[in-house]
């Protein structure tokens, strides 16, 4: 099952997401702020997390960029869910190691397109890794099939 953290302040909000995501079939984990959020990837390693950019402790801002120094966890998608919907803010929020943009409120359409391209494109890049790292038969293996 596809596990997706919700690092949302907003009660109310973090509810409507959880529904929103439920209903899809996602195993859904919240997060109350930002070091909350950092704390509770490192506990579960989600799948995606979406990410309030302006919250209490540590904003969005500060958490990707941790995301992205920590090697183990730069891989993850992170979506920005985001009240800042003004011209300019979805570009300076994407080019800030975003790899998605929503803004609030959270349309379900818009949502579930969302998680669709960035799971996908994951799922895609997990295969191309272990075709990288060595699924290819070892040589005993081959050996074996061979004799």
């Amino acid at each position: 099952m596809t596990k997706v953290l919700i690092a949302e302040d907003n009660a109310v909000n973090r509810e409507l997401l959880r529904e929103l995501l439920e209903t899809r079939g996602y195993i859904v984990l919240e997060a109350c702020d930002g070091q909350e959020a950092l704390h509770m990837i490192e506990l579960t390693q989600p799948d995606l997390l979406l990410l309030d950019i302006g919250m209490p402790v540590l904003d969005g801002f500060a958490v990707v960029r941790k995301i992205r120094e920590n090697p183990r966890l730069a891989a993850l998608p992170v979506v920005a869910v985001t009240a800042y919907a003004m011209q300019g803010d979805r570009e300076k929020i994407l080019n800030s190691q975003f790899d998605g943009y929503l803004s609030k409120p959270v349309n379900s359409r818009s949502l579930a397109e969302e998680l669709d391209r960035l799971l996908s494109k994951r799922a895609d890049q997990d295969v191309s890794q272990n075709q990288a790292s060595g699924s290819q038969p070892s040589g005993k293996a081959q050996a074996a099939r061979e004799g």
